[in-house]
């Protein structure tokens, strides 16, 4: 019986979601289903709604905003959903109608107003909106696959629908952050029909893809109740990467065949009401149509003979590291790259290794599903551990906003401004400004900050630009830890931003990507952390051997880019920040 009548069976409503924790393979699966509803017939249409895509690499075509073919694949197209890109067109349809009406400098005060974050996310979600509910966008296909960003972004993706035709239904405003709400009231019949569509079990199915460990599995049951909340419930959960291996004395691999084995006894309970797959673990890297083909073969991979390993000359620690971070004697210290990767381990084990050294240090999170309380272990006196909750900051930005507004405002006014704190928009602000008070905190102690993966980050340091900017400009009365933002992010000895990525080739790609953005930013990362290297960690069974073979080229193109890299061997995921810090420093 062929893969394809298993894990893709029951796959076949015209909508499908990926979704679930950075490096769960996502992308991989939802390549590889798009690829078999193809050759089986079916026009399909895959698209990426994660601002660090992936889907150029799998398929090995450049994509943009409109369906491509994929060359080869009858029937099978894909496309990037580019926010930047849906931004401009965005403000240029608020904006265009009046470039001959309006002063020059009337309508760059307008275009300065509509590049901030709030424009940017509504711009993407007017896109995806339209690819779900808008007949004349994707009414040629017979199935929209959609590769979505980790988990955190997702979820605020896919509650849009809900919070904005709640907004609009209820509110008396006549504008927004985002301009005249007459143009989103147009929308709105497009609103209500996406979250129809996402509610139908006839229409669409979510995927929760997750690891067969822990920590991913535990991101999936949070998941799974959080679109149950949204009215989402027709759920599947695959389990990706499983291995069981033969027998082996290898003890590597016995560790690597536990943390498997203990995650899925450990499974919440809520996931087993889910239809369930199990997708084997391949010895490679998923890219280009053979591997995704191999994902459709229900046989398990079986490796060759054991390959040799051969790991460039390594020479810098994790403690050097810490030392040089350290030096400072404070100031920010921000893990940054794609999901999946280990962001979270490594700023915990920086956090816990600048504390022992004596440090005052918080250790917090901008990733809407962080899991930085997960790994808190026991703590010395010296170490915060803290998390940046949205449903808590909207609640004291609000507050704090209608507590100043009081002073000068009368009552009809308060309730208008009240009414326009309800828009989803609310929570960016809100969030950024926590994210611009955690930096400022760096000015007398460590501040350890465990980003969202890739995509996320890059619109988050693009709203940080385009605050500056509107400060700028307007001379607002901002917080001073929002008008100090941007200087304090491209100041190298108050933010050291760390690099960190996997020894795979779409890791280091997108790293490697994400270098470029931040140093047009003016922001120079300090170095790299290449994690989870099973070559380091002397791995021998023949399909983990396998992948720690292919591991050399990318630390070599690692060691090309900067010349501060920490390279360490792979260890059990779900260890906590005091046992996976020992055992890093102990190497």
């Amino acid at each position: 019986m062929g893969a394809a009548e298993v894990w893709t069976d029951g796959l076949a409503t015209r909508n499908l979601f990926f979704t679930g924790k950075g490096g769960v393979g996502k992308t991989s699966l939802a390549c590889a289903v798009a690829l078999n509803l193809a050759e089986s017939g079916k026009k399909t249409l895959i698209v990426s709604t994660d601002p660090a895509s992936n889907l150029d690499e799998v398929f090995g075509v450049a994509l943009g905003t409109c369906p491509t073919p994929i060359p080869g694949v009858g029937g099978l197209f894909g496309a990037n959903l580019d926010p930047e890109a849906a931004a401009a067109a965005y403000r240029e349809k608020v904006v265009g109608p009046y470039r001959d009406k309006l002063p020059a400098a009337v309508i760059r005060n307008m275009e300065e107003q509509f590049s901030g974050a709030c424009t940017t996310e509504i711009a993407a979600f007017d896109e995806f909106v339209r690819l779900m509910a808008s007949p004349e966008a994707t009414e040629s296909f017979d199935h929209i696959v959609f590769d979505t960003a980790p988990t955190g972004h997702t979820l605020r993706l896919l509650s849009l629908p809900s919070a904005w035709s709640g907004y609009l239904n209820t509110t008396t405003a006549e504008a927004s952050c985002l301009g005249p709400l007459a143009g989103l009231q147009d929308q709105r019949v497009l609103y209500q029909r996406a979250l129809d569509r996402l509610a139908s079990p006839k229409d669409t199915t979510v995927v929760l893809v997750a690891r067969p460990e822990r920590s991913s599995l535990k991101e999936a049951a949070r998941t799974q109740v959080e679109l149950a909340d949204l009215g989402i419930k027709n759920l599947r959960l695959i389990l990706n990467a499983v291995y069981k291996p033969d027998k082996t004395d290898d003890p590597v691999a016995q560790a690597f065949a536990r943390v498997i084995e203990d995650g899925l006894a450990s499974m919440p309970s809520v996931l087993g009401q889910l239809p369930i797959s199990h997708v084997p673990m391949l010895p490679g890297n998923v890219v280009g149509m053979a591997s995704l083909r191999s994902l459709l073969d229900s046989a398990p991979a079986k490796p060759g003979p054991t390959p040799h390993l051969n790991l460039p000359p390594l020479n810098l620690e994790l403690a050097s590291f810490v030392a040089e971070l350290a030096a400072s004697g404070r100031g920010v210290v921000m893990t940054m790259g794609k999901g999946g990767v280990g962001k979270t381990t490594v700023a915990a084990q920086i956090a816990h290794s600048l504390a022992d050294l004596g440090h005052k240090v918080l250790l917090t999170t901008t990733d809407p599903a962080g899991n930085v309380l997960d790994l808190a272990g026991r703590l010395p006196s010296n170490l915060e551990v803290a998390w940046i909750d949205p449903g808590t900051e909207v609640e004291n930005y609000t507050n704090a906003a209608l507590e100043k507004a009081a002073i000068t405002m009368d009552d009809n006014a308060l309730a208008l401004l009240k009414e326009d704190l309800r828009s989803p928009c609310t929570e960016e602000i809100a969030v950024f400004r926590a994210f611009a008070d955690a930096v400022a905190k760096g000015n007398d102690q460590f501040v350890v900050i465990d980003t969202a993966p890739t995509g996320h980050t890059i619109l988050l340091m693009d709203a940080t630009e385009a605050y500056h900017r509107e400060v700028a400009r307007t001379q607002s009365d901002a917080p001073e830890s929002v008008r100090q933002l941007l200087p304090r992010l491209r100041d190298p000895d108050f933010t050291k931003v760390v690099l960190v990525a996997l020894p795979e080739p779409t890791p280091v790609h997108e790293a490697q990507r994400l270098q470029v953005d931040l140093k047009r930013a003016g922001i120079e990362p300090f170095g790299w952390v290449v994690n989870r290297s099973l070559a380091l960690a002397g791995v021998w069974e023949p399909l983990l051997a396998g992948k720690a073979s292919k591991e050399s080229g990318p630390i070599q193109e690692v060691l090309a880019l900067c010349g501060r890299v920490v390279v360490q061997p792979w260890m059990n995921a779900d260890l906590t920040i005091v046992d996976g810090t020992k055992a890093a420093m102990a190497r």
